[in-house]
């Protein structure tokens, strides 16, 4: 019953040690997550907002574009109309 009980209070400090490290090491992360540098949160916001503002550029650029294709298709159908007039 000793050699239980004294192998009981090994495993009992491994556990202790253990845990003592995890909570070490939890800290650690805790702390780098809050910090300037390493903060992992704000550097993805910055990132997302950066290709947000590119998503837009590019949508502006997109509608831009569809206008003048629309103006150009207006003008061109314009012109067939003018050419089958002018034919009858």
């Amino acid at each position: 019953m000793a050699d239980s009980t004294s192998e009981l209070d090994a495993a009992a400090g491994r556990l202790d040690q253990a845990l003592t490290a995890l909570e070490g090491r939890f800290r650690a992360l805790k702390a780098q997550s809050r910090g300037g540098e390493g903060d992992l949160f704000d550097q993805d916001r910055a990132r997302l907002a950066d290709d947000l503002d590119r998503a837009r550029a590019r949508a502006r650029d997109l509608e831009d574009a569809a206008a003048e294709a629309s103006a150009a298709l207006g003008r061109a159908a314009e012109h067939v109309r003018l050419i089958l007039t002018a034919e009858e």
